[in-house]
């Protein structure tokens, strides 16, 4: 764990740097148009993933560019080396580099990096997260009342649900963002920025080092039935201050259920995690 630890804060480090002052060069595309992929994306994979096999061999690794599958038991690396890779290529500077290790449905390290505010996130299971080497703990007193939630897109279309999420939150008086990011949607309550995060398919890809480090600084997490978790098996993912999960829950399950009496469905091409593009 220590060692994992260690190489998971260097690796963010290194895609901070990386990311500031490498420029992208090529972009190009993969399910659809709006799908795009940067030559960055990759050869930060490349690399992370060479390091990771020089120092764990027998680790497994899945990552968002050249997939990989976990191994029951066995230690498993998820990367997303650049989480809103649409935002990288059309130059807003909103976007994370993910990486977690997790052993079947265990997160044991996280380390999030936000290149351009040149900060690090990091958290190890049962010993708190920390910004940049200080603890981090989630602010108390968070209201929905004149806050911000964030969620994401499926790709580029709104998932079920959404626009009766958006309702909901108005006539509460808080504000719904859609960033372009789903690791910083989620980290966004511990991190600070917001009092809450919904995603509407959970990726560990994505979204297991952002739901680890928010929890270890006191946020709460639910699935998509409301269970606490920090893996689910199927479905959404919510973060939020404990002050407004349940209120927050609340609303996000009455809009899908009013959207899905209405007959509204995802959109094509929605079924695979989303909330990075």
């Amino acid at each position: 764990m220590t060692a994992a630890h260690a190489l998971a804060l260097e690796l963010g480090a290194w895609a901070v740097q990386h990311t500031r002052t490498h420029p992208v060069t090529t972009v190009t595309t993969k399910a659809d148009p709006a799908d795009l992929v940067t030559d960055l994306d990759r050869s930060i994979e490349k690399y992370v993933r060479e390091r990771v096999r020089d120092h764990f061999p027998d680790h497994a690794f899945v990552g968002e560019e050249f997939g990989g599958e976990a191994v029951p038991g066995r230690p498993t690396w998820y990367l997303d080396p650049v989480d809103g890779t649409t935002n990288l290529a059309n130059a807003v500077p909103w976007t994370a580099f993910s990486l977690a290790l997790a052993v079947d449905d265990r997160p044991l390290v996280a380390v999030v990096a936000d290149p351009w505010q040149d900060t690090l996130f990091d958290a190890v299971a049962g010993e708190g997260a920390r910004r940049d080497g200080a603890q981090l703990t989630i602010r108390t007193g968070a209201s929905l009342t004149g806050g911000v939630v964030g969620s994401e897109l499926a790709g580029h279309r709104g998932w079920s649900g959404l626009y009766e999420l958006a309702q909901s939150l108005s006539a509460a008086f808080c504000t719904l963002r859609v960033m372009g990011s789903g690791t910083l949607t989620l980290l966004g309550p511990a991190a600070g920025r917001g009092v809450g995060g919904i995603v509407h398919r959970f990726s560990p890809v994505d979204h297991l080092a952002a739901v680890l480090i928010a929890h270890e600084a006191g946020a709460t997490v639910l699935d998509g039935d409301g269970r606490t978790t920090l893996f689910p098996g199927a479905g959404g993912v919510l973060v939020a201050a404990p002050e407004t999960s349940a209120e927050l829950f609340s609303m996000w399950k009455d809009a899908r259920d009013r959207a899905s009496r209405s007959g509204s469905a995802e959109s094509p091409g929605s079924q695979r995690a989303e909330g990075s593009r």
